[in-house]
Parts: C-alpha cells; sequence; structure tokens
C-alpha cells in the first residue's frame, strides 16, 4: 500500500516497531482520557495514591456498572437485542492489588446489598404464617454453589455479579468433565451471557424459571494458571470467547504521601447509585415499565453497522483462536455500547438521551483493548513468540512507501549514521 500521506506513513512505521505492551498502554490511556470524570478520577487517584494498576481499576468500573445497568436498560440494532452483562478476567501475580482493585469498584454496590440486606432481616423479624415469604434483595454474591447462584438469580432477576478474589477454583471445576457443578456452572455463563432463559426443577427442592437470566463475573487469575482456563472444553464451547481480559499494564513503584481525596470516591458513588436508583426502581411491583431501550443516533447506528462488518470480514481470514473471539465482538460491541453509555450519563441521569457517535467510537476502543490483551494472552502462553522487527524491515516498508531517512529514525531512535549505512546497503 502506498501511503500518500506523510504523517499515516509515521503512523505505520510507529506500528511495525510497537509492541503489544505499548499498544495496550496506548489504547487504556485513550480510553481513560474520554471518560467522565467521576470514573477518570477514581482510576488516576487509585494510580497515584494506592498503586492500584488502571487497567484493574477501569476493568472493575466496566463490572460495576454493567450490574449496576441490569436487563433495566437495552439495545436493539442489527436485528438483535443487547444487554450490557459481560465477564471480566484480571489477570496479574500475586500482590498486583486485583481485589483491592473490584473492592474498591464495587463497593457502592455492595453497600448498596448492606442497606438491602438491613432491609430482609428487619421484613423477615416481622412475617408472619400468613404472609409470604420474605426475600433477600442483592446484586454480589461470593463464594455460592451454582444452586444458590440461580436461586438467587430467580429472586433477583434483575441482574447478579459473581465477584470473586480468585476464580482458578470455579475455572477448575468448569474444566473438570466428572465435575456436575463444573458442567452446570459452564452451562450457565454460556446461557447467560446472551440472556436466555434458565429453567430450574428439582424433586426436593422448589422449582422455578428466570425467564432472561442477566449473570455477570468478575475475578483475579494468576498467569501460570492461563493455559488451565483454555483447557478441558472452556475454549470449545465458547466460554473463553466470552471473557473480557485485562492483563497488567501499568505499574508504580513511587509512594506518595496524603490520601485520597473523599469527594472523589463520594461522586464515584454517586454516578452508581443513580444506575442503580433506575434498576431498583423497576423492580417494584407496581412499576409498569420494566425496561428502557437506548436509541441510537442516526450516524451512531452506521458506525456500529460499519464496525460490526469489519468484524465479520477480520473474522474470516483469522487464525483459529483469533477467529471465535471475534465473532463474540460482535456481541461485545453492542454490550460495551451501553456500559459506555451508562457511565456518560450516569452522573446526572439523563439516560433518556440517544446513544451518540462518540459513544460507539469509545466503545470500539473498549472492544480493541481487550481484543489486544486476548492477543497478548494467546502469543504469551500458546505460541511461540514472534520475532522482533529489525532495522532493516522498517528500511524497506520506509523504502516501498518513498519515506525519508529522518523519518525511520525518529521512529526507531537509532542515530543518523547507523540508519545511513542500513539505508545504502538495502
Amino acid at each position: 500500500m502506498y501511503y500518500k500521506n506523510k504523517q499515516k506513513l509515521d503512523n505505520a512505521l510507529q506500528d511495525i516497531v510497537k509492541g503489544k505492551d505499548d499498544k495496550l498502554e496506548q489504547a487504556l490511556n485513550s480510553i481513560i482520557d474520554q471518560l467522565p470524570d467521576p470514573f477518570k478520577d477514581l482510576i488516576e487517584h487509585n494510580f497515584i495514591h494506592k498503586r492500584i494498576p488502571k487497567e484493574y481499576v477501569l476493568c472493575s468500573i466496566s463490572f460495576a456498572v454493567s450490574c449496576a445497568t441490569g436487563l433495566t436498560f437495552f439495545v436493539n440494532e442489527l436485528g438483535y437485542t443487547n444487554y450490557a452483562n459481560a465477564y471480566f478476567a484480571i489477570v496479574g501475580s500475586r500482590g498486583d492489588a486485583k481485589s483491592e482493585a473490584i473492592k474498591i469498584a464495587t463497593a457502592p454496590i455492595k453497600r448498596s446489598d448492606d442497606r438491602d440486606y438491613d432491609q430482609y432481616l428487619s421484613d423477615k423479624s416481622m412475617e408472619s404464617e400468613e404472609d409470604p415469604a420474605v426475600s433477600r434483595k442483592q446484586v454480589l454474591l461470593q463464594n455460592a454453589s451454582i444452586e444458590a447462584a440461580q436461586k438467587i438469580h430467580a429472586e433477583n432477576p434483575n441482574s447478579i455479579g459473581l465477584c470473586m478474589d480468585e476464580i482458578f477454583a470455579l475455572v477448575e471445576k468448569m474444566s473438570n468433565p466428572n465435575s456436575r457443578d463444573g458442567i452446570a456452572w459452564r452451562n450457565f455463563f454460556l446461557e447467560g451471557y446472551t440472556n436466555g432463559h434458565i429453567d430450574v426443577s428439582r424433586k426436593t427442592t422448589e422449582s422455578f424459571r428466570i425467564k432472561d437470566t442477566y449473570p455477570t463475573l468478575i475475578g483475579g487469575l494468576q498467569h501460570q494458571f492461563l493455559p488451565k482456563l483454555f483447557a478441558n472444553g472452556n475454549l470449545e464451547s465458547g466460554f473463553i470467547d466470552r471473557l473480557f481480559f485485562t492483563t497488567l499494564i501499568t505499574k508504580n513503584d513511587k509512594l506518595t504521601y496524603g490520601e485520597i481525596d473523599p469527594k472523589i470516591t463520594e461522586i464515584y458513588e454517586a454516578a452508581i447509585n443513580n444506575i442503580l436508583s433506575y434498576k431498583k426502581q423497576s423492580e417494584l411491583p407496581h412499576e409498569h415499565k420494566k425496561q428502557f431501550e437506548i436509541c441510537f443516533t442516526e450516524r451512531a447506528s452506521k458506525l456500529l453497522f460499519k464496525y460490526t462488518q469489519e468484524l465479520i470480514d477480520r473474522k474470516s481470514s483469522a487464525p483459529p483462536m483469533i477467529k471465535e473471539y471475534c465473532a463474540k465482538m460482535q456481541i461485545s460491541i453492542q454490550k460495551l455500547c451501553i456500559q459506555v453509555f451508562m457511565m456518560r450519563h450516569a452522573s446526572e441521569s439523563t439516560f433518556a438521551s440517544k446513544l451518540t457517535e462518540a459513544d460507539v467510537k469509545l466503545a470500539i476502543e473498549f472492544n480493541e483493548f481487550y481484543f489486544l490483551n486476548f492477543q497478548k494472552i494467546i502469543e504469551d502462553n500458546f505460541k511461540e513468540k514472534e520475532k522482533p522487527v529489525s532495522v532493516d524491515d522498517v528500511i524497506r516498508v520506509a523504502k516501498k512507501n518513498k519515506a525519508s531517512q529522518k523519518a525511520v529514525i525518529e521512529v526507531t531512535g537509532m542515530s543518523k549514521g547507523t540508519i545511513s549505512k542500513k539505508w545504502n546497503k538495502e
């Protein structure tokens, strides 16, 4: 391809020498810069004061928004209805603050669950034989069995969020063909991703049906366990392709004296509570309107259409492990559009607005960011690493596209004399 524009050529040369880590950090910073202040500030201040990787907090915020949104909001584009639920895996080593990131981002939902639990105890104490049994309202689950998760979801049909410090135990069950619970968990997540129904029939306990499921999942995973995550049917079943992975990208080794301004967490909590309040309002028995469609502007709809076609084209030429992930990206982009929209409007509760082209663009950046993380995991764990691009390769591309030696010097950072010798040799 001939590059007529010098800036485009410079960018192409930069891409040649830039590794996955550089691309991931660039993508991460671009996303954070575009977030509304309540979310951006929470990420930046926790990175400065608590040294928590930015990408971990970003991923955890997405999970919190996903949980808080529930079935209350949906989009209907390209012939499909989609909701915001998603599954997240934070990959790192021991001591990387994976759990702390999740704890900080989900704190508003945890406090909401605390209030609901207190109310449940109060209602339970006043329960009589004539009254129907009181159900407990909650969103976040920890260490639940599959039977408990299904029952809790039946009592809280709008959304549940499985929030785990480490998901390895769950993954190990799912990759064990002899584990009845593991198979049930995997089916729960596979069906729940596209909000399918679940019908539970038992002889000894109450039977129930969830017409539209909405599970979300987040957990840390030590990188040495990644091969087991991909083993024994998890990859073949499509569970892996439904995960948003986040690897370690940023690191802060410098202590900062002082504490995070309480207003940072208060403003973030207010934004999440605004989303939660819509969900809780829709759950009231007397509330007739249970769901709200997020409508796209015409430009936003066209951009989504164009990007989805690009994903279909990319899938057709992708290698096997990447091919299936590209297929799920056609679903995840719509989920991310909802998440971005909810973040944009959370502070002012302006959820009656239309989803704009800017929202779709940011959702695309999110989708590509998680895709880069997935590629990095594949390359680091399941493929022979690619050889680094040589200076000779860069010069070859530059000459082919009629670039100057100066452009190559700027891209590679090498001296003028070294580039001149190699240039003449080529």
